[in-house]
């Protein structure tokens, strides 16, 4: 599968490790899928992170959900993912603008990264980070910045998505932020 085929991606999360691990089988086995990210996560939780067309994606997360339904924490598909989202969750973005920094915090990782994708795609922002459940008790979080409104339009439309699940922990927008902020980005 090569890059132009990944249209979408989907996540499956849970709360079991050999849970996790019947969920990857069974997505890999459903459909031409291409595993990105397959591991455990802080609090004993377990993601499955696929890449594919579209239709793909949807019937390897369902079959996914369904095998390990009850140890399902949250799930996503994301049909036409901004391409910013790879380099982000890779951690191989290099720093372009910092008039404003924006962070989005979420209890679980499928809806922050569903956060990250809206933020991106609603306002002209760079994605500098998503960092997910390691050394942070299974949250996740995002780091964009740009000029002020458009962090906060994006920071604003993002956190909505995790907000309507109810797993939103906070957002914030910091206006002219010290630039050691981005030590972790340079």
């Amino acid at each position: 599968m090569n890059d132009t085929e990944k249209k979408a991606i989907g996540l499956v999360e849970l709360s079991s490790v050999a849970a996790g691990y019947l969920v990857a089988d069974q997505m890999l086995k459903t459909a031409d899928l291409r595993l990105l990210l397959n591991r455990t996560i802080c609090s004993g939780k377990y993601m499955v992170l696929v890449a594919g067309d579209v239709a793909n994606v949807r019937a390897g997360v369902e079959a996914g959900a369904q095998a390990a339904a009850t140890y399902v924490i949250d799930s996503c598909i994301i049909p036409n993912v901004d391409p910013a989202l790879f380099p982000a969750l890779g951690g191989s973005v290099i720093l372009q603008d910092h008039e404003a920094l924006g962070l989005i915090e979420s209890f679980s990782v499928a809806s922050l990264i569903e956060a990250a994708d809206t933020a991106v795609k609603t306002a002209d922002v760079q994605l500098l980070e998503i960092r997910v459940a390691m050394a942070l008790g299974g949250k996740a979080f995002a780091r964009v910045c740009g000029p002020v409104s458009a962090v906060q339009a994006a920071v604003d439309a993002g956190a909505a998505v995790v907000e309507a699940k109810g797993l939103l922990v906070n957002k914030v927008v910091i206006p002219a932020p010290s630039p050691e902020l981005y030590g972790e980005t340079l």
